[in-house]
């Protein structure tokens, strides 16, 4: 097959706005990286995937509404995690003082991710995040 012509793995999925959407939302990247031959960096993707799905759900997503969940991995090895939503307002890196239980989602995402940032869409947002060095196969 031509290098160049080669199309990216890619899957997506909608969720509702309901707490059992996270785990689903996690367990739906996993099955796509196991498919994939993904391992390298797994839990890295998984706890991104989390914290940016639980931003979507309780900030993100009004009443009524959802959140789609895209990633994709190119012939490279580079992996994308998108999150869609319809809500205003822009996520931004929190700074919890040692007691705060909640606020440390987007400072996860930003240690543990190669790059992430917030998109437009309209309505709402995307939120991503990027993992170089993630090849097909390497289990």
């Amino acid at each position: 097959m031509n290098r160049e012509t080669h199309l990216p793995h890619f899957r997506e999925h909608f969720y509702r706005r309901e707490r059992r959407s996270i785990p689903r939302s996690r367990a739906f990247v996993r099955e796509a990286l196991t498919a994939w031959g993904v391992g390298e960096r797994r839990d890295d993707v998984l706890v991104c995937v989390s914290e940016i799905a639980t931003n979507a759900l309780l900030h993100g997503v009004p009443p009524g509404r959802g959140f789609r969940v895209m990633i994709w991995l190119d012939h490279d090895g580079l992996l994308r995690v998108e999150v869609h939503d319809s809500g205003d307002g822009a996520p931004r890196v929190g700074c919890p003082d040692g007691e705060a239980e909640t606020g440390r989602g987007l400072l996860l995402v930003e240690t543990l991710a190669d790059k992430w940032g917030v998109g437009e869409r309209n309505p709402g947002k995307v939120v991503w995040a990027e993992f170089a060095g993630c090849s097909p196969g390497d289990r």
